[in-house]
């Protein structure tokens, strides 16, 4: 969702995946397959730096796709929630079943 919402800042700007990293501060090996992820699921487009300075290899620019802009735009409409709770409470000594 923090990928989704930095691209959604600047909708129809290419942006770097070595930028997003440093404005989320996530390592390359989380954001990319993240990235690829998206852009699997049509969230995403990519788009190959053509424009790179002699002796530097070609890179790849990413942006949010119409179906990106609007799951953006849902995930910042929805009420911010406490995360689900992983753990389950067992039943104290006082619960304990009557029989007859």
């Amino acid at each position: 969702m923090a990928v989704i919402q930095a691209l959604a800042e600047r909708p129809s700007t290419w942006r770097y995946g070595y930028e997003l990293c440093q404005e989320l501060d996530l390592k390359p090996g989380t954001m990319y397959p993240i990235l690829i992820r998206l852009a699997d699921r049509g969230l995403l487009e990519t788009s190959w730096d053509t424009a790179t300075a002699a002796g530097r290899p070609p890179r790849h620019l990413y942006r949010l796709t119409g179906s990106g802009r609007a799951l953006a735009t849902a995930l910042a409409a929805e009420p911010a929630s406490a995360p689900a709770s992983t753990t389950r409470r067992r039943p104290g000594p006082t619960a304990r079943w009557q029989g007859a």
